[in-house]
């Protein structure tokens, strides 16, 4: 589907027009692939190797899994809701989107610039289809263009905020775009105005009370909240004649909910704990719990630990799909690029510290300690899975030392600045230092990231399988570890360990894509041409 240059059939700016007819660019010749005019079927052998270890040895065995996929074909119409409407990222990713719509472009000091989705993947990036057939040159092709995907252009866009102002003000108050850019989209933006969203102040810092005008009524966790919710979500899709509704939190980080038993521990007692108006129910996981109980996949953009294990569990006995925490855009991502380069160079990594210091409104609610915290959590964690990964450089149970420090600078606005030291061992006693310094617009980064988690969501709402020889399809389990790619703190199943290397990340989504067409990975042999 191409971007949309006009609007037609009269709808509006804001809440997005009538997607195209759903177009296959790419057809794959296989009998292992069938098109039909609504699905396609395909099938797939799944190859992975089994490993036992005896008497000192490994023992390898190779294993096959043969699956069945079927994909819908049919995109339909699909509304965005966003958690922090009004805030950096939501009036951002609203403006971004409504002038990629309009095929806009703006003066800027640097000369003209044009809307574009650069830092989406899905948008911006390619993957490896193959060789051409007789040269072996490779093929890559756009990541949109490998089944029927949403284009974020149709998108419509509404939300909560606990703030009341229209989102053209949030957007002039976040100080992100250019002015010039501003005025060509303000005047669809100034229709737009936040639903009043659920406030709990203990959860963020006492310095967003101000902001908080647009408050649904009550100070803590209620099922009224809970129905309220479920009821916007309803009034939304209903007065737009949406197919599907996706929500996501990009709202403000909140505190650590304590994970306390017979309270949020099982979907049984958060429910109840929700009903008794319990301290530890937070504003986020009443959120998720009107999407789950509404069906609709809820995506939290921030570190708190929204999904509680009753949370987690009830999304799982409705069949609801559920993504997370914390967006992983600037330095994270460039931490864990680094990492997973540097661990399997063979240098053992002994040290990171990481400083930050941003002026908007997210480095403001950091200042406060427990809100801090949480993103302290998710950014330290970002290691873990690939140190414990090498049993040669680390011994069980042994990290690098990893500090994590953010600060409030209001002068420096939404251009974060991160300062980061990687102190490594290298060979015969001998050390390297790397230090890096990374200076980003926040919500520019995690703007795309936002189109990212929905596109890939609402694809993951079409994909069925089931085991060969099953009679009835699956959808997928209700965390959507495939996300792991555009998220610092990656949800995964219970009992599924945490991935966070970006190139295994990045594959696990291609490949997942590729089986649904009947492909298999590439092996990245590149001179397999000319080896054999």
């Amino acid at each position: 589907m191409a971007p949309h240059a006009e609007l037609s059939n009269g709808y509006s700016h804001i809440y997005g027009i009538p997607p195209q007819e759903n177009k296959d660019l790419l057809e794959v010749n296989s009998p292992n692939v069938v098109y039909t005019d609504r699905e396609i079927k395909s099938k797939y052998v799944y190859h992975t190797t089994a490993v036992s270890k005896s008497g000192g040895r490994y023992v390898a065995t190779p294993k096959e899994t043969a699956y069945d996929f079927k994909v819908e074909r049919k995109v339909g119409k699909v509304g965005l809701m966003l958690v922090g409407l009004g805030g950096n990222n939501g009036s951002t990713v609203t403006a971004s989107i409504i002038a990629n719509r309009r095929g806009l472009t703006w003066d800027t000091r640097e000369g003209p610039k044009t809307a574009n989705y650069y830092g989406s993947v899905v948008m911006a990036s390619t993957m490896k289809l193959g060789n051409e057939a007789k040269t072996g040159d490779e093929i890559n092709i756009p990541f949109h263009d490998v089944m029927p995907m949403l284009h974020p252009n149709d998108l419509v866009i509404g939300g909560w905020d606990i703030s009341s102002m229209n989102v053209a003000a949030a957007m002039d108050r976040a100080a992100v775009l250019e002015p010039s850019l501003k005025n060509l989209v303000r005047k669809e933006m100034a229709e737009m105005k936040p639903l009043p969203s659920v406030y709990y102040p203990d959860f963020i810092a006492a310095n967003q009370g101000e902001r908080a005008d647009n408050v649904i009524e009550g100070s803590k966790a209620s099922m009224a909240h809970v129905e309220h919710l479920r009821s916007d979500i309803k009034n939304f899709k209903q007065s737009h004649g949406l197919d599907k509704v996706i929500v996501q939190w990009t709202a403000n980080t909140e505190r650590f909910a304590d994970v306390v038993e017979g309270v949020n521990d099982t979907a049984d007692n958060l429910m109840k704990a929700v009903e008794q108006g319990h301290a530890e129910v937070s504003p986020s996981t009443i959120f998720a719990i009107a999407c789950i109980l509404e069906g609709v996949p809820f995506i939290n953009g921030s570190p708190q630990n929204t999904f509680v294990p009753g949370a987690i569990e009830l999304a799982e006995k409705h069949g609801a799909f559920i993504g997370g925490d914390d967006f992983k855009s600037g330095q994270t991502k460039m931490k864990s690029a680094l990492v997973d380069f540097m661990i399997n160079a063979g240098l053992k990594l002994t040290s990171i510290a990481s400083y930050n210091h941003l002026g908007n409104n997210d480095g403001l609610n950091l200042s406060s300690q427990k809100q801090f915290r949480s993103k302290e959590i998710s950014k330290s964690n970002v290691v873990d899975d690939m140190v414990a990964a090498n049993s040669v450089l680390y011994e069980k149970d042994e990290h690098p030392n990893h500090t994590v420090v953010i600060k409030y600078m209001p002068a420096v606005g939404d251009n974060k600045r991160a300062l980061d030291e990687y102190y490594a061992e290298i060979f015969m006693g001998g050390h390297q230092s790397i230090s890096m310094f990374n200076s980003c617009e926040d919500s520019l980064l995690a703007s795309p990231l936002i189109i990212d988690l929905v596109v890939v969501a609402e694809m993951m709402t079409r994909i069925s399988w089931k085991l060969e020889g099953d009679s009835e399809y699956k959808k997928f389990h209700s965390v959507l570890s495939v996300l792991s790619y555009m998220l610092k703190a990656p949800l995964t199943p219970p009992g599924t360990p945490v991935v966070n290397a970006l190139a295994k990340q990045r594959s696990a989504l291609t490949n997942i894509f590729r089986a649904c067409i009947g492909l298999q990975p590439e092996s990245d042999m590149t001179l397999e041409h000319k080896l054999f």
